[in-house]
């Protein structure tokens, strides 16, 4: 199950049911050094020198029990009473991380003083910065900080998200999230409306294919995609469908397009757009917009999309440049709705500023969701946010800002519609949909770490693979 993402009053009700239980604080302290220790390894190289600072609080002992797992490493615990002598050590430290133990959630008042000079000196710094549960001087409700607050490149919380840690204000400071969601705690006693995907959340997902399968069970995505000067976009929305590996993908693109479109697949099937253009018999799930930006794209093919998305029984997935043809109002009933807009597309879908958009993210996906026949939504972007009119919402764990290239979304959306188009996939479509995302954005965060620098190809051929291709592989 995902974990729910929680406030700070939250956090401390669910630490005193632990204590309530009967499990010591010193041994859920040392479960959380445990995964900071976790994290430091993969962002160091043996014999690699770290300084720990940390603070007199639980926070410090976090850090301090982090220190003592970290094998093959030169550490150095800095026991931080007076900030200024922390300055100096900071300042001509040259090694590969510094670990901020020096203050949790707890901290209620703006840093001033020694305690400011500090953090400005660790921004200061070259070297990356590990948290320890969240940056020293956040305020983990709300996102801002208290007078200023270390940049991490990394941010190790326990237990659960905290609500502050994922707005886009808080981003620069708490660099890339992981969730120590299993540090002796008992189970949380919250459940909230907002959650985060753990890698556990698809265990044994997707489900072994039947052995008496064959194309024609695993589905049929008709993906209209594709135009003068777009031509890649098609060509990447159908190579990540194949890499979900739907039965058969076809390919429907215009005239100009379809030279460029076709060299370049041979496992799917292309085809000329053209008014009258049916959909296969044995069609599952559609996909309209990637690459239909070009001068050569029809009104007949516009005013198509907006058929088959009013009307069609069939799962429809809008991408791109046709989520700007969609009207609002119902759909077919029951039929399965997805769009996929970045924040500027969502901000150009409710007529509102992009700004707006990304200050409650959240209310967007409701509010799109709610004038699009309760489609589901996934807004694109930091921690992509899945959801619905009502229900849960999910924010995505996976990648990172490598992502922003061009394709990037139309792989995604050819992704997400290859499961889609599978029968047995489409009862549990939330499920679906939200392993469609992870696995997308765990492919960047493999390949982030094995290759450096990488393009969309190398993408598509992570995709399905990334568990098996971990970074530590």
């Amino acid at each position: 199950m995902p974990a729910p993402v929680i406030t700070l009053a939250q956090m401390r009700a669910w630490e005193r049911a632990t204590w309530a239980a009967g499990v010591s604080e010193e041994s859920v302290m040392r479960r959380a050094g445990q995964a900071v220790a976790r994290c430091a390894l993969r962002m160091t190289r043996a014999g690699a020198e770290i300084l720990v600072l940390a603070g007199k609080g639980h926070n410090g002992d976090d850090a301090r029990f982090a220190a003592e797992q970290l094998p093959d490493r030169q550490v150095r615990v800095l026991n931080v009473t007076d900030p200024d002598e922390a300055v100096v050590e900071v300042r001509g430290f040259a090694g590969e991380l510094l670990v901020d133990g020096l203050f949790g959630i707890g901290l209620s008042r703006p840093l001033a003083g020694g305690w400011l000079r500090l953090v400005e000196t660790l921004n200061q710094s070259p070297t990356p910065i590990l948290a320890v549960d969240v940056p020293s001087g956040l305020d983990a409700d709300t996102g801002e900080p208290l007078g200023d607050a270390v940049r991490a490149a990394v941010t190790v919380t326990f237990g659960a998200m905290k609500r502050g840690l994922w707005p886009p204000k808080a981003a620069p400071f708490v660099g890339r999230i992981e969730v120590a969601a299993d540090i002796g705690l008992v189970p949380c006693p919250f459940k909230t409306e907002l959650n985060w995907t753990l890698p556990k959340d698809f265990a044994h997902f997707p489900p072994p294919r039947p052995a008496e399968g064959h194309k024609g069970t695993f589905g049929h995505l008709a993906i209209f995609a594709g135009s003068q000067g777009y031509h890649g976009a098609a060509v990447l929305a159908a190579r990540g469908a194949l890499r979900a590996m739907p039965g058969l993908v076809s390919v429907f693109t215009t005239e100009r397009a379809y030279p460029a479109v076709a060299a370049q697949l041979a496992q799917a099937m292309v085809h000329q757009w053209a008014a009258g253009t049916q959909l296969p018999k044995s069609c599952s799930a559609v996909l309209f917009g990637p690459g239909l930006a070009g001068g050569d794209v029809p009104e007949a093919l516009m005013q198509e999309a907006v058929r088959l998305w009013k009307h069609s029984p069939l799962p429809v997935v809008v991408d791109a440049s046709a989520l700007a043809w969609l009207p609002a109002g119902p759909t077919h009933p029951g039929a399965l709705r997805v769009v996929t807009p970045h924040p500027g597309e969502a901000a150009s879908m409710l007529g509102l500023a992009k700004a707006d958009v990304l200050a409650d993210r959240a209310a967007m996906v409701r509010n799109l969701a709610c004038d699009r026949g309760n489609c589901w939504v996934v807004l694109k972007g930091r921690h992509t946010l899945i959801g619905r009119e009502q229900g849960d919402l999910f924010l995505n764990s996976s990648g990172n800002p490598q992502l922003g290239q061009g394709g990037s979304g139309d792989v995604l959306a050819g992704y997400l519609a290859g499961w889609l188009a599978q029968p047995a996939l489409q009862a549990d479509a939330e499920r679906t949909i939200r392993h469609a995302v992870w696995e997308h954005g765990h492919a960047a965060d493999v390949l982030a770490v094995r290759q450096g620098a990488w393009e969309m190809m190398d993408l598509i051929g992570c995709l399905g693979n990334s568990v098996q291709m971990s970074p530590a592989a």
